[in-house]
């Protein structure tokens, strides 16, 4: 009995692990100059996927400034942009669902998140990531796409993404 919840605990730590991961700030430019408050700004991030070694993605979030902003009670708007690409061998460290969150990250005190999300287009062999936000009672269609053939590394062979689709 302890090896099976010892197990469960295991597997729930890795699961969520997955998605706690902080991006890594690059830069933030400021496109909105406010008086005695911090700017409107435009905040570019990296993060690795936790699930396969060898993607990274960069997104760019605005990020409101004014009072609302410097208290963290602003709502961020959907407006986010997606590039992802592989930077050496990919190695998956366990199976996915298509559409599975990569990376979440709250939007507003309330109610809405941005999801970046990981597929796999299996006849060419190409991770997709895609990024979306939405709110409890309504969405946006404001989205990014961002592909990555899985291509070899150094002599090796190319993994199928497939094989590792749950």
């Amino acid at each position: 009995m302890k090896r099976i919840v010892a197990a469960a605990a295991a597997l729930v730590l890795t699961a969520t692990g997955a998605l706690a991961q902080d991006p890594d700030l690059i830069f933030k430019r400021s496109t909105v100059w406010k008086f005695l408050t911090p700017d409107h700004k435009l905040a570019v991030y990296a993060i690795d996927d936790p699930l396969v070694e060898g993607v990274s993605c960069h997104f760019t979030v605005p990020e409101k400034g004014g009072v609302e902003g410097m208290l963290g009670l602003a709502e961020e708007v959907s407006d986010i942009s997606l590039a992802c690409r592989q930077i050496g061998p990919i190695v998956f460290k366990q199976k996915f669902d298509q559409g599975e969150d990569m990376y979440r990250q709250s939007r507003s005190l309330f109610f809405k998140k941005m999801q970046i999300v990981r597929g796999c287009d299996v006849r060419r062999n190409v991770l997709v990531y895609l990024v979306y936000s939405d709110k409890l009672i309504e969405g946006s269609p404001k989205n990014s796409t961002s592909s990555v053939p899985i291509m070899p590394w150094n002599g090796g062979e190319a993994p199928k993404c497939a094989e590792w689709l749950d």
